[in-house]
């Protein structure tokens, strides 16, 4: 059975549940980093020498870095339909799902740190604010390309939706005021029907 290591507040770990979700795996959830440890330990360093999660162990293949577990287990299971066989498109999922992790959750990071899991009397308001702005900026990149398409890749949803879906959900939630972004806002309501994103990314933030 696949096993994944990582605790299910991080946002990495939640890009993997939710891909095994969207399709339909068994897999088993080892609670690992933050609070829970383990990842500091020899034996989790033989299986990724960074110590983070996720991590995952399928068929005797230990894979780290969450955009490329889920490019392995979309490619593994195509019949789902997230992983495109149309060259093009499977490009354009790759550059949102790449997009997400150099651009958006830097952009992010300070703002969901500091509301988040800092203390309110520690907390840097100005770095927060300043994040607050670069990710409403950087959301508007996304926000003109969802003006012509429904998902991230083109009028199906894809693995391209993945990161960059479970980014959004937190932007959302963080209480900040946020300018209208009306195209990202349909995008997240149709990722909000659908079961495996509720199930997997719609939790309280922590």
């Amino acid at each position: 059975m696949l096993v994944i290591w990582g605790r299910i507040n991080s946002i990495n770990v939640q890009k993997v549940l939710w891909c095994c979700e969207e399709l339909a795996l068994e897999y088993r959830r080892v609670d690992a980093g933050g609070a829970f440890g383990i990842v500091n330990t020899p034996e989790y360093r033989k299986l990724n020498p960074n110590g983070l999660v996720p991590t995952i162990e399928d068929d005797g293949l230990v894979l780290w870095e969450s955009n490329a577990i889920v490019r392995y287990l979309a490619a593994k299971y195509p019949a789902a339909g997230i992983w495109p066989t149309d060259l093009r498109t499977r490009a354009l999922a790759d550059q949102w799902l790449d997009w997400s992790h150099t651009t958006h959750l830097p952009a992010m990071r300070n703002m969901f740190l500091g509301l988040v899991r800092t203390a309110p009397d520690k907390r840097d308001m100005a770095a927060i604010e300043q994040s607050r702005v670069d990710t409403a900026t950087v959301l508007e990149i996304l926000d003109a390309h969802l003006a012509t398409h429904d998902y991230l890749a083109g009028n199906a949803f894809t693995m391209g939706d993945i990161a960059m879906g479970c980014g959004v959900w937190r932007w959302l939630s963080l209480p900040i005021e946020r300018p209208a972004l009306p195209n990202v806002q349909r995008w997240f309501e149709r990722l909000a029907l659908r079961p495996p994103y509720r199930k997997a990314v719609m939790l309280p933030l922590t």
